[in-house]
């Protein structure tokens, strides 16, 4: 059988064993140390708009601890897009709060305004003011920031931002993660860069950033001894991780371009054939372009996601369904969700196309062999 072609699989720029090398001949083999401190660097120099970040263990810790800082508590209510990986709501679930779902738009596929503003409303006039709202930059394309923080800051709700697919996206040049009052990052193994597991929390406010390296680091008191008026977690990246983050960043530009490449390959080709769709860029939106996706009209097209995902399974090539909405998972289908059946038709009709930055041309004749026997 032919090698596996991966969806999104880590690609190395080269000069990330130098820091780690660095991290062991110095003995920092720690969750504190130089490369800790000059990723955060890096990575605030990259958001620019006067950003401070604290790298942490992962994106999902970033979301938890965005709520702890927000102070949502028990019994609270937090606005949740329902188009998106788990990782997005699971935190609400971990403060013991509820999860109210708001499903997407057309154009972006990403948190519809309209219904967000609907479901605040809503649960207001129940007697409930939401604590948080969380959207989600869906394979690097960004939400509607500018219409979703109007609306936050009309009902004085706080906006913990997901930016975990959408590292280098932006609107009128302004990054994705520094719209809301927090946002995260993640660099997960398959993410556009990677410390192998990974995230990041980032803020204008340097006190909340402050607070999320203090809680991260299990929340330990100024003392000589061991003493705790907070609860705390064990959330803060390695040193190791974080000089593999370093290095990733020196190749960040190159790699958002290699993935945008990835996108006008696929869509040159079968932009325009019977029942294919993508999704385009707003005016003034970038995306990185983290995943290359499609969606298929099987009525027109005359074959199905599913018959396509199949085919490339076949041949060795990886390929996944868009995110099944957290309204239809089983462990939240119980709770409120506002919306117009637009995730369901992503979800019911759309793939995820192998988008690595490390795909060959060889690789691309492959995925094309198995697309165009569908595609006419």
């Amino acid at each position: 059988m032919s090698s596996k072609i991966w969806l999104s699989s880590p690609h190395m720029g080269g000069t990330e064993q130098g820091f780690v090398n660095e991290a062991f001949e110095t003995n920092w083999i720690a969750p504190l140390g130089p490369n800790v401190n000059g990723f955060e660097n890096d990575l605030s120099l990259f958001l620019g708009n006067d950003t401070h970040v604290a790298a942490l263990s992962s994106g999902t810790a970033g979301l938890h601890l965005g709520l702890v800082l927000l102070g949502v508590k028990a019994g609270d209510e937090v606005i949740c897009q329902s188009m998106t990986f788990s990782a997005s709501a699971n935190p609400i679930a971990y403060v013991g709060a509820k999860p109210v779902f708001v499903d997407s738009e057309t154009d972006t596929w990403n948190m519809s305004p309209e219904l967000l503003e609907t479901a605040i409303k809503a649960r207001i006039a129940a007697g409930v003011t939401p604590k948080a709202i969380i959207p989600v930059h869906l394979y690097g394309m960004p939400a509607k920031m500018p219409e979703i923080m109007a609306i936050a800051n009309r009902y004085n709700i706080p906006v913990l931002e997901d930016a975990a697919e959408a590292l280098g996206s932006s609107i009128d040049g302004r990054k994705c993660g520094t719209f809301g009052e927090i946002g995260v990052l993640s660099f997960n193994g398959n993410k556009i860069i990677t410390t192998s597991g990974g995230g990041a929390l980032v803020s204008h406010n340097s006190d909340l950033v402050k607070e999320t390296r203090f809680l991260s680091t299990q929340a330990r008191d100024e003392a000589p001894h061991y003493q705790h008026s907070k609860i705390g977690y064990n959330y803060r990246i390695s040193n190791l991780c974080a000089g593999v983050g370093r290095g990733q960043m020196e190749v960040l530009p190159n790699r958002i371009q290699q993935r945008r490449d990835n996108y006008e390959r696929y869509y040159s080709r079968y932009n325009g054939k019977k029942g294919i769709h993508f999704v385009t860029e707003p005016t003034g939106y970038f995306s990185n372009r983290w995943l290359s996706t499609i969606l298929i009209d099987p009525a027109v097209a005359g074959f199905s996601r599913e018959g396509l995902r199949l085919a490339m399974d076949k041949e060795n090539i990886e390929c996944r369904p868009l995110w099944k909405p957290m309204h239809m998972q089983p462990i939240f289908e119980q709770y409120e969700f506002f919306g117009n059946g637009t995730s369901e038709m992503l979800f019911a009709n759309g793939l995820c196309l192998p988008s690595g930055s490390n795909l060959t041309d060889a690789d691309f004749d492959r995925i094309f062999k198995v697309m165009d026997g569908f595609v006419k």
